[in-house]
């Protein structure tokens, strides 16, 4: 059957209240997304470590509807309960879809490089990377096709060294942990705030059979080090923890920061200059991956 879709424009303080409204109004589902999506305008949202969670500024709710119900009512109805004024929605007809086949083809195996490459579970294994990852989307960031997880992982195989131990600091589905292990690291840890990141991060483990730990930054163990520490988040939350990333890498072990706009580069290479000899910034689609070696 057919499905009504409306799509209501709101602010930062609405987007979660009024999509539980929603829900309870008989709204089938509810998605939150980035009113400036596919603009230059767009506003990445990671749920870094050290930083609450939070929606952007201006969001676009998209919400389903069965075919008879009476749209105009719920989202009314649902926007009186939550406080707010009338909203203005636009309003299309969906026909009836194999949604898990349509969602699983927009993703398809994302080769790397020569010698990794990302593979959803429902594609068969490609064979001839040296290192497949075989990994979902799911509830945690992180499933290759973003620029600054692209950039960390081409790092790692062009520069990763057997046996060194790994941080991956913010892991998200683990995919970066995952791939050092697959590379050739020695261990590797995962830290995020959260928790259904941490779990998802072990299941995409277990089904990569690898032995990663992912945990919350409080359990990692006071004073550990690490040859190497990624940390693919955003620029504001890499100032906030330089000093604290810092500590955690090792006396001529390497650090790698990514999600950090190209106008963000100067100020944070300088700030992380304060322990590290800092290398060129490598450059992809207006995003930039920082990396470089502590100084003694």
């Amino acid at each position: 059957m057919p499905y009504l879709q409306a799509s209501i424009p709101v602010e930062e303080r609405l987007a979660e209240v009024l999509s539980d409204a929603l829900m309870e109004q008989g709204a089938l589902s509810v998605s939150i997304e980035d009113a400036a999506a596919g603009t230059d305008a767009e506003e990445p949202i990671f749920g870094e470590p050290g930083m609450q969670q939070r929606v952007w500024q201006q969001s676009v709710l998209t919400v389903l509807f069965a075919e008879h119900d009476d749209v105009k009512a719920a989202v009314a109805a649902a926007a009186q309960s939550v406080g707010a004024a009338d909203l203005d929605f636009e309003l299309t007809s969906v026909a009836d879809q194999d949604w898990v086949r349509l969602t699983q083809a927009q993703f398809e195996p994302i080769e790397i490089s020569p010698r990794l490459r990302i593979t959803p579970t429902w594609h068969e294994a490609q064979g001839g990377a040296a290192a497949e990852l075989r990994l979902d989307p799911g509830v945690a960031f992180g499933t290759g096709s973003h620029p600054t997880t692209q950039l960390c992982l081409r790092w790692l195989d062009d520069h990763l060294r057997d046996g060194e131990t790994v941080l991956d600091y913010g892991c998200g589905s683990g995919i970066l942990a995952i791939a050092a292990l697959k590379l050739g690291a020695g261990a590797a840890t995962g830290v995020d705030i959260d928790p259904q990141a941490v779990a998802a991060a072990q299941a995409n483990a277990e089904q990569n059979q690898v032995d990663a730990l992912f945990c919350a930054d409080a359990d990692l163990p006071e004073g550990s080090q690490f040859d190497v520490v990624l940390a693919n988040i955003l620029s504001n939350t890499l100032r906030m923890l330089a000093q604290m990333l810092a500590a955690r890498t090792r006396s001529g072990g390497r650090i790698v920061l990514s999600g950090i706009l190209e106008g963000q580069v100067e100020e944070l290479s300088a700030l992380y200059a304060q322990w590290f000899d800092m290398n060129a910034p490598v450059y992809e689609q207006g995003w930039a991956c920082l990396s470089g070696t502590k100084r003694a």
